[in-house]
């Protein structure tokens, strides 16, 4: 079996392989404790300055969208269904609300 530490997570570019945007660095994790697994990757908007929230968007990412974790990239299929819920406002840095 496989490990990885978050923090090597967040030091990879996120790009959706539909239409090869970038979409950024992973910011956080959705982590289901009872279970014990990543639910989600969440990649911070580009509204950030300084590393305080300005009121942008994030992208909260399920686990069964990513589909490659390379050693500089994580490539992600937004399913078109899925995109308007998974590309969401936040109002801040937690990401457990509505997930």
């Amino acid at each position: 079996m496989a490990t990885m530490k978050a923090s090597e997570l967040q030091a990879k570019d996120v790009v959706n392989i539909r239409d090869g945007a970038r979409l950024g660095t992973v910011g956080d994790l959705d982590i289901d404790l009872d279970q014990g697994v990543v639910r989600a990757i969440v990649v911070p908007g580009s509204a950030r300055l300084f590393g305080l929230w300005r009121g942008g968007q994030e992208y909260v990412i399920p686990w069964d969208q990513i589909v490659k974790i390379g050693t500089d990239v994580i490539l992600v299929e937004l399913r078109p269904a899925v995109e308007a819920e998974v590309y969401r406002p936040t109002g801040g840095p937690g990401v457990s609300e509505g997930y």
